[in-house]
């Protein structure tokens, strides 16, 4: 062993200087925590046989000490039993619904295997909706729970498309334990490193999967080099794959130092074997390769690294667990969903390696102390603490799902919620798979769970009313993408509302709003597909039809130079008529002008004299402000004008509030078109986050859509480039699905209003020109 670390590997200095001290050795507190650590029970993972009463396999399949009955007690002891909650999160394709559908069959839970896109055109189990089953594509995040061996595993698959990438972020805020699935083709990819940030964001200790090992060109030592370098993960081999493409049959564990493979008709029969001759090589490298990842980051093993001595299979399993927890080491694991290879040492690896609800640390806001953090202690006869993480509407009513950080739920007990005080009576309590519900009477300390009968919002707290702390929130991203939407009948005026009203509750990023100034209801989202997929969910389940386009960009108008008006409103019917008469000027204000005024445009009274009587002035300013409402060139507001009424007449008789209104109003429209005006548009602030080496071609797609870059910002390594550029909001339409064509998905944007400035000539004929058209079409 000692030769073997000379001849190939070298360890860090930093780390054998951190190992070392100052005298040379770990200190009694550092070996104290390591013997402990080393007694963990969860070291290694005892089997228990169970019943074959319900099971999918032949009698004399090995894996029938794996399976569990397929029916929980809701009575099983809290503290007698193992559990897992984790989440399965990737790129979009890289077989997240396939891995669960493998991991519910293996476990018991289903009885037959459904293809995501299988030509039995059932669909997956986890992808219950008919849209994602149509696109092939998983819409909702789904739960569902299993056994494997001793352990209760809650499971939940969420989406890879970038679009429904809130589904993940709620997943992971409420999760103590996750499964980053890479493709062996592709390796990380742009959404691996959107659910990348988002597990670090949480502190979501995490497992690797490189899946896909059957496919041409698939290199798993390139994926784990991404995750070094891409995803600056401490990530190491735990397994090595026996054969790639089609020659792969199954896996070597490099702890165990076994192999294994998968036969039988779903890859349920399991073989364990020695490892193959022409792999010895490879494995005895790899492992030490494993080591020294290891001793980088964990105590004892560096320990035994320095002292040349070869760590037990025991050790090595309490290091890597201990370092997966600590989130300062990844193991990865290898194998084909698709294929059924790789996935029952996998579910091995989230026993082993992921923690329990009650060692991953969560932390509530204690709102009597302006919000100081207090650590939870997810004991079961604390008083109650749990999360609403995700709503769902259902033939029943609304569906809360919920995660319980410390003390118990039982049916028919009354919960507080926090947030608003309301207390609630829990009538019904149940346990997700997938679509299907499983009652149950109470759960506790790290279960999730889902309850009907209760009115609350995503990310409300619940208490049993002993306590004031509540769970912090989670991040939600702004919405990068917007539609004007409206119902394609009248008539479905009112479904459209209950529609987005429930899409709203249930989607914190989908956004609704009714532009002030056109009038429209604008939908905004993450994306083309999401807005498409509510749109068409609109259409399935309220029976309404929506017409969407390009929301109606807020245009203004203003004038450039200083222009008089002298203008007479004289109108003479039987009996009284109308008679006034205004002069005066109108001139443009200056940004610095508008800011401190306060109001967009302004009125002065420069009147000497009774010419106009006093009590007519307010009519005159009534008058301007009809005016701005609708500019002369293309009927949008109108601002930065100040106009000054210097003198007048009146009539004795026929002079009248809304003589001197409409002579106003006429007068400044009149006198507008002469005083050079112009159309202004809404120019964004953008913030563009990209990898440095779409910088080209990102820049050139920016100069096409008239963008002003403002700043450009390196990062610290170089490999990442953050850009500030102000671009015409009416150029801005389609620039997300643009975004991620150039950067192979891995751009993101943000914007927000920054200022109006004047259009291009060209820009303001085409508007007016428009306008024009559609008065026409009005008055016809």
């Amino acid at each position: 062993f000692h030769q073997r670390i000379h001849r190939n590997h070298s360890m860090s200095t930093t780390s054998l200087l951190r190992l070392l001290g100052p005298r040379g050795g770990l200190s009694n507190s550092s070996l104290a925590t390591s013997t402990l650590r080393r007694c963990s029970p969860f070291a290694t993972a005892t089997t228990s046989a169970s019943s074959s009463r319900n099971s999918a396999f032949p009698p004399s399949s090995p894996l029938l000490s794996n399976l569990a009955s397929r029916h929980f007690s809701s009575e099983d002891d809290h503290d007698s039993i193992r559990r897992r909650n984790i989440g399965i999160s990737a790129h979009i394709d890289s077989g997240k619904t396939t891995l669960t559908e493998r991991i519910l069959f293996y476990t018991g839970r289903i009885k037959a295997i459904h293809d995501v896109r299988g030509k039995d055109g059932v669909g997956a189990k986890m992808d219950s909706m008919d849209l994602e089953r149509e696109k092939g594509i998983t819409i909702q995040s789904a739960a569902t729970f299993c056994r494997w061996k001793d352990a209760h595993i809650n499971i939940i698959d969420t989406p890879g498309h970038v679009d429904f990438t809130i589904e993940v972020e709620r997943a992971l805020r409420v999760l103590d334990g996750g499964i980053l699935v890479l493709c062996g083709v592709s390796g990380v990819q742009s959404q691996s490193l959107t659910v990348d940030r988002q597990m670090k964001r949480y502190n979501v200790p995490r497992l690797a999967f490189i899946n896909k090992l059957d496919r041409q060109g698939s290199n798993p030592w390139k994926v784990i080099n991404d995750l070094r370098n891409q995803l600056k993960l401490n990530a190491c081999a735990v397994q090595l794959p026996i054969g790639l493409e089609d020659k792969h049959t199954g896996v070597v564990d490099l702890i165990l130092n076994k192999s294994y493979t998968f036969d039988g008709e779903k890859g349920e029969k399991v073989k364990e074997g020695d490892v193959p001759e022409d792999m010895k090589g490879l494995v005895e490298e790899k492992r030490l390769e494993l080591i020294e990842k290891l001793a980088d980051v964990d105590d004892e093993i560096g320990e035994l690294f320095l002292m040349e001595e070869e760590p037990s299979e025991e050790q090595l399993k309490e290091a890597i667990r201990r370092q997966t927890v600590a989130c300062k080491f990844v193991p990865v694991f290898m194998g084909s969903a698709f294929k059924n290879k790789g996935v029952q040492p996998l579910l091995d690896g989230v026993i082993d390696y992921l923690p329990e609800p009650i060692e991953k640390e969560n932390y509530a806001l204690d709102r009597t102390k302006d919000e100081e953090p207090v650590l939870v202690t997810g004991k079961k006869d604390d008083p109650l603490l749990a999360l609403a993480f995700k709503l769902e509407e259902t033939p029943f009513g609304q569906l809360t799902y919920m995660r319980i950080y410390q003390g118990l739920l039982k049916k028919g007990n009354y919960i507080h919620n926090v947030n608003d005080g309301k207390k609630i009576k829990l009538a019904r309590i149940v346990r997700m798979h997938s679509n299907e519900m499983e009652e149950i009477d109470e759960a506790s300390a790290g279960d999730v769970v889902a309850m009907f009968g209760i009115d609350c919002r995503s990310m409300d707290t619940f208490s049993d009313g002993n306590m004031n702390l509540a769970m912090s929130s989670m991040f939600v991203p702004e919405p990068v993408m917007s539609l004007a939407v409206k119902p394609a009948e009248t008539k479905m005026q009112n479904n459209f509302a209950k529609a987005l009203t429930k899409f709203t509750k249930e989607d914190p990023t989908l956004r609704v709003k009714v532009d002030s100034d056109t009038k429209e209801t604008v939908l905004s989202g993450m994306g083309e597909l999401h807005l498409e997929v509510y749109i068409e969910r609109m259409k399935r389940e309220y029976n309404v039809e929506c017409i969407t386009g390009q929301p109606n960009v807020n245009y203004k108008e203003t004038i450039s130079t200083k222009a008089p008006f002298d203008w007479l409103h004289k109108k003479q019917t039987g009996g009284a008529g109308q008679y006034a008469k205004v002069m005066g000027y109108i001139e443009p204000m200056t940004e610095e002008e508008i800011t401190e005024l306060g109001k967009p445009n302004e009125f002065k009274n420069r009147c000497i004299g009774t010419n106009i009587p006093p009590e007519y002035y307010p009519s005159c300013e009534k008058g301007m402000n009809d005016a701005m409402v609708e500019g002369a060139l293309v009927g949008c507001e109108v601002e930065g004008v100040r106009v000054v009424l210097e003198d007048g007449a009146s009539h004795a008789v026929d002079s009248s509030d809304m003589a001197f209104r409409i002579c106003m109003a006429n007068a400044i429209r009149d006198t507008m078109k002469k005083a050079q005006p112009n159309v202004l548009e809404p120019v964004m602030n953008v913030e563009i986050e990209i990898p440095a080496e779409f910088q080209g071609s990102v820049t050139a797609s920016l100069s096409r859509r008239m963008g002003m870059i403002q700043s450009s910002d390196m990062n610290e390594d170089g490999s990442g480039l953050k850009l500030v550029v102000q671009v015409p909001l009416a150029n801005m339409f389609g620039y997300s699905t643009e975004l991620r064509s150039l950067t192979q998905g891995k751009g993101e944007f943000t914007m927000e209003y920054s200022h109006h400035t004047p259009v291009p000539r060209n820009t303001q004929e085409e508007l007016m020109q428009k306008y024009k058209m559609e008065r026409e079409a009005e008055a016809a």
